[in-house]
Parts: C-alpha cells; structure tokens; sequence
C-alpha cells in the first residue's frame, strides 16, 4: 500500500468535508455522507496494517541457532527479576539498542511472566523480538567461568558477571557478610567477609544457579582443598585458618613466580617475628583507586588499617584470593634470613639481608 498516496487522498477528503455548503443539494450531502465513510475506513485501515506491521515485528518467535557462533554474550535470568530489569541487563550487555522496543516486545507479546530462569547465550546487536524469543522459548546454558589466582571479590564478581553467571551487584552485596564457615572471621574493618575464601579455579555454573549458590560453590572448594593436614599444621604453628589465608593471600599478590612464594613467605613472617612493618606494596594496593606499578612515599601515608607501612602485623584479612602454592607457602616457608625484597620490571625478585643492601637492589632494579 502506498501511505503517501493514502494520506493525500484522506487529505483532501477531509478538505472537502469540512467545507460546509448551506446551499448544497441532497445528493451533495449524500456525496460529503459517502466521504466521511470512506475517510473513516480509510484511517481505521491505516491504523490496523500499521499496528499489523507493529505487531509482527516485535512477535516473538522461533529462538534463532546460535550454534558456531562467536563473540556470544551471556545474560542470566534470576527469579524475580522484572521486564524492565532484564532489559537493562540486554542493553549494558549489548544485546539490544532500545529498552523500549524491548518492552514493548513484551507487552505485545504478553511475556511479563513467561520469563525462564537461568543463563541464556545470546549475539550483540539483537532485534528485541529475537532477544525475547530466546529468553522465554530458548534453552538455558551452562557457563565456564576461570576465576585466576589473585583475583579480589570485586574482580571475580564483574568477571562472573560478565560471563553471565549471576549479577555483579547482588554478589557484591551478599559477599559483604556471607561466611558459611566458622574461620571466616568478622572484623570491623573488612568490606568483604568472603575475600579470600573464593577459591580461584575453573567452574561450571548451571544456568538456574542462584548468586548464593555460585558463593557456596566457590567457598566449598576452597574448604575442600584446605586438607585435613594444612589445618594440623597451622594449628602446630599456632596460625589461625584466618591468619593462615590472610598471609597466603600477601603471597599471591607479592610473588610472579612460584619459585619466588616461600621466600617471600619467608620474609613477612620474619618481619611479623620481629614486629617489624610488613611493608607490603600489595596491601596498599588494595584501598587504593587504582593500581600503579609504583607506590609513591605519599602513598604510604594512606590512613587505612590495611596500610602496613603504616601498621604492624597483618592487615585486617584477606586482600585476595590465594591459590593452593600460595597456601602452601604461606604454611612451609623458606629457610632464610631476608629481610627485604623488591621486584623488577618483569616480576623477578632480588632479596636483601640488610636495608642498606636493599636500597642498592631497589636502585639496580627501578
């Protein structure tokens, strides 16, 4: 149909109506009578192919094969999420441009509550029709997601939430007090009760898992490979599971090479022995906005209780997630009397036994 020839007819139809003519004959009047109808019928078939066409661009329909393809963009369903939440989740995710259309493709499609749970697999760039179509007909996936040594509450939950496993926000939030074990001690000035006991790994996540579930997983796994024989052994050290992955956790983030974790070990427990600052570039790092390669001398003056240039002992828990070498170290450091260590550019670590000596290693290698 041809809307721009329509719309000049109805145009001038409706020119010719509401000229009124008090003079005009009877078969005038029947003429302008038959007009009016035409011109009514006219709009109401404009209007039903317009919505028609509305309708039948946003209907969902059958969910598209995304089977082969690359670059696909996980999003996860949680119960109770809304329409409008879930079109949030497409948009900062790149699946649709309008959360409007979105929306809309809902309403006509009556899917408020025919939204599945779970993790669906989907492109960039989606009509809101085939977004929709996947979310309330498609099959839900489960999802690999690497959590590396090292990593911090704050970067395994964009991680998962960028794999889309759960959202960012709410793991964040029940990351805050969440401690299924008794060693995961609460103190005042941790954000995260769970920092720490995320144990870094590979996982599968099923699709409908909860956020608390994706928590649980990875604190039980790491309760699993804290053996039976590591808790002795702390426990003949006098080392608290909580001290334990506290130190571990320094380990990780001080050391590049594992070669390099038991005597870097070695050094913060001897600092700790002789109540020494443990001076830790690390523990800095972790309240800071952003990380730099360097800590400056302004740097150290940062007031905060994780500041252990400023502080001695340990800081106040974890600042990361350690791996099993990193635990290990932690329990069976090296043999040696280091004092002092820095590392190159490259991650190599050069050890000292005096402060002199370490000025001079600094100097080499900065």
């Amino acid at each position: 149909m041809d809307f721009k020839n329509l719309k000049d007819s109805l145009k001038d139809i409706l020119t010719d109506l509401i000229s009124y003519d008090a003079k005009a004959s009877d078969e005038e009047i029947k003429r302008k009578k038959r007009n009016i109808i035409i011109a009514v019928s006219s709009v109401m078939v404009v209007f039903v192919l317009f919505f028609t066409m509305v309708f039948f661009s946003f209907k969902a329909g059958t969910p598209a094969n995304l089977e082969g393809k690359k670059d696909l963009v996980y999003v996860h369903v949680a119960k109770g999420m809304s329409s409008g939440d879930i079109a949030k989740e497409l948009e900062k995710k790149g699946v649709i441009s309008s959360t409007t259309k979105f929306w809309l493709a809902t309403k006509l499609n009556g899917a408020d509550s025919k939204f599945k749970v779970g993790t669906f697999a989907l492109t960039k760039n989606m009509s809101a029709a085939d977004a929709l179509s996947i979310l309330i007909n498609g099959k839900t996936v489960a999802v690999r997601v690497t959590i590396p040594e090292g990593y911090g509450v704050k970067e395994i939950a964009k991680r998962l939430d960028e794999a889309g496993v759960c959202s960012e926000k709410d793991f964040l939030k029940l990351a805050k007090d969440y401690a299924p074990y008794e060693y995961m001690e609460k103190h005042k000035d941790t954000v995260y009760r769970v920092e720490g006991f995320l144990f870094p790994d590979t996982y599968d996540f099923a699709s409908d898992a909860t956020t608390e579930d994706v928590m649980r997983r990875l604190i039980d796994e790491f309760d699993n490979k804290l053996t039976a024989d590591m808790r002795r052994r702390a426990k003949a050290q006098n080392i608290s599971i909580y001290e334990l992955v506290t130190m571990a956790s320094l380990v990780e983030k001080e050391a590049r090479f594992e070669e390099d974790m038991p005597i870097i070990s070695q050094v913060l427990w001897k600092r700790l022995n002789i109540s020494m600052p443990l001076q830790s570039d690390a523990t800095l790092q972790y309240v800071m906005a952003e990380i730099k390669e360097d800590v400056s001398i302004a740097d150290t003056k940062i007031d905060s209780p994780y500041n252990s240039y400023q502080n001695y002992g340990l800081p106040p828990g974890p600042i990361a997630s350690p791996g099993l070498k990193a635990l290990k170290a932690a329990l069976d450091p090296a043999s040696t009397d280091y004092l002092y260590f820095v590392a190159d550019r490259d991650g190599k670590n050069y050890y000292s036994y005096t402060y002199d000596e370490h000025l001079s290693k600094v100097a080499e290698v900065r």
